[in-house]
């Protein structure tokens, strides 16, 4: 099963083994907010190269469970938004790698979370979620529970804290909340350091001086998006975490690019994709 994609279409991971449904559920609805195509993917590793067990048969089932989860997930799409324009693909190749090669062209990258402990996800072969979001060169998203909004009004949640991959990830949260016509919580935490020769008070009006810095100017080219902004005292990790308990999503930058242990995917965001509840939406600095 094939499919053509064009530069800006949606790429979501199929995974044929576990529930796919919510990962598909937020691309499906995405690709319909942004008029843009969507393209379902799944990819098969390659044989064992073993001169003691013939992987084939094993190798054959995983394309045939495959091709048979893109049949349902594409059927389910167009059921979910009939108007989205989808395709589908299987690959040959190493999941991790195959979707970050994809991102060189996609507009954003969204998987699901089978919410491995640090440990099981550095032992996993099948991890998608840590070494794609390290390597990827668009936004990816990891969605590891079903929508679910407590409050009123929906909101994101968008991590700054002065640097390029937070400034992208500001810019990437006012264009996703005016398509949503939802609020913008911008979150600047402050961390108060252990010894430090400088009063706390100054460091941290110097730390909401930066986030209104930041900010600033924004309202101007999305007039209709409504903007908070604060700072909190605490841990990065479960500080964010906790002003997204209700949200929409919470959307952070990434530094660097990290290699297949994504150890260099960043401590916050990390934490973030073990911690947070809501969807995780993750930024490259541009």
């Amino acid at each position: 099963m094939t499919g053509t994609m064009e530069r800006r279409d949606i790429v979501v991971g199929i995974d044929p083994v576990k529930n796919w449904h919510v990962a598909l559920a937020w691309a499906v609805d995405e690709a319909h907010l942004r008029g843009a195509g969507l393209r379902l993917v799944v990819a098969v590793p390659p044989p064992h190269d073993t001169h003691h067990v013939d992987d084939t048969p094993r190798h054959l089932a995983r394309r045939q469970a495959g091709t048979e989860a893109l049949r349902a997930a594409l059927a389910w799409a167009h059921t979910r938004q009939p108007g989205t324009k989808a395709t589908s693909s299987l690959l040959d190749g190493f999941p991790a790698a195959a979707l970050a090669a994809l991102s060189n062209e996609a507009d954003i990258i969204v998987l699901g979370s089978r919410h491995l402990s640090r440990t099981e996800e550095f032992l996993s072969a099948g991890s998608l979620v840590v070494p794609v979001t390290a390597k990827a060169h668009c936004p990816v998203v990891v969605v590891g529970e079903a929508e679910h909004v407590t409050q009123e009004t929906p909101y994101l949640v968008v991590g700054v804290d002065g640097s390029a991959s937070s400034r992208a990830a500001l810019a990437w949260s006012f264009e996703e909340a005016d398509l949503r016509r939802c609020a913008l919580r911008a979150v600047a935490v402050w961390q108060p350091p252990v010894f430090t020769p400088h009063s706390g008070d100054t460091l941290f009006s110097a730390e909401r001086r930066l986030l209104s810095e930041t900010t600033a100017g924004w309202a101007d080219t999305y007039p209709d998006v409504r903007l908070t902004h604060e700072v909190l005292i605490g841990s990065p990790v479960e500080t964010l975490a906790g002003a997204a308990e209700h949200a929409l999503a919470v959307i952070v930058g990434r530094r660097g690019r990290g290699g297949y242990t994504g150890m260099r995917v960043g401590s916050v965001v990390h934490g973030l994709l073990h911690r947070a509840h809501c969807p995780v939406i993750t930024v490259p600095a541009r």
